[in-house]
């Protein structure tokens, strides 16, 4: 897979996957950007939420449960290294069902969004290689 990344002005950033799609990103305006798209950080962590929602969302629509009353929300926790910089500790995500969904189907929810593999990649961390070429 070939993801081309481009400067748009400011503090935009911007990648570009295949058929033409993108994800903008900016920086807030407090990091000298204009605010326009979430930040780079801000796009990593909801690809963790939205993963884990396609799960969830597959799995209700195997089963015809209707999802209009399902969501997620993710919480995020940070702690300092010892540097004192500011690093990830902890990413929570609870599945929010309602009244009627099926007793039987809850654990099972909880596993199929453990699937999700965006989590899957973050627990087995690839190895990065940064170059450059003159072209």
């Amino acid at each position: 897979m070939l993801i081309e990344i481009g400067f748009e002005g400011g503090k935009k950033v911007t990648a570009s996957f295949a058929g033409g799609l993108q994800m903008k990103t900016d920086q807030a305006v407090e990091n000298g950007g204009e605010g326009a798209y979430p930040e780079p950080f801000a796009c990593f962590l909801g690809s963790i939420g939205t993963c884990a929602g396609i799960y969830v969302l597959e799995f209700c629509n195997a089963r015809r449960i209707p999802t209009d009353k399902v969501s997620l929300t993710q919480e995020i926790s940070f702690t300092e290294d010892s540097q004192g910089k500011r690093r990830l500790a902890k990413v929570a995500l609870t599945i929010n069902l309602p009244p009627e969904f099926p007793e039987r189907y809850q654990k099972a929810i909880v596993k199929a969004a453990e699937l999700c593999s965006v989590k899957k990649a973050i627990m087995n961390p690839p190895e990065f290689a940064i170059d450059f070429k003159v072209q």
